[in-house]
């Protein structure tokens, strides 16, 4: 019995995945809470969580760019590219990492003061 449910423990933590507060708080914090066909960044980025082609391209999810104006699309393509990126902070859950990871690209690291007021905020508005 006791590995039964070593094993279900690692499985559930292999899939686990940020909670559904971090993604209310992610679009709350790009967009205001708004959906459409937002555009941000000089026309960089588009939808309401505010992804970029690039973005998009390097999440590897399938069908056009233009998805990402469906919030449901675009935490899919948020997903995949979290995963891709940061499978650790995606596993354990970190909204800190995911939303550096969000604001600044894989490269966040080396970006951590410019990303510190963006993940506060996600963070505060989770609460």
């Amino acid at each position: 019995m006791k590995i039964l449910f070593l094993f279900l423990a690692l499985a559930a933590a292999t899939h686990a995945a940020p909670p559904a507060s971090f993604w209310k708080a992610l679009h709350q914090v790009e967009t205001s809470g708004r959906l459409g066909a937002i555009e941000g960044d000089g026309g960089r980025s588009l939808g309401p969580l505010q992804i970029s082609r690039a973005y998009f391209a390097d999440s590897k999810v399938t069908g056009s760019y233009e998805q990402v104006i469906e919030l449901e699309a675009a935490i899919k393509v948020a997903s995949a590219y979290m995963r891709r990126y940061e499978p650790e902070a995606w596993r354990q859950g970190n909204v800190d990492i995911l939303a550096r990871l969000h604001n600044a690209g894989p490269s966040w690291r080396r970006k951590l003061a410019a990303t510190d007021g963006y993940a506060a905020n996600v963070i505060r508005a989770m609460r």
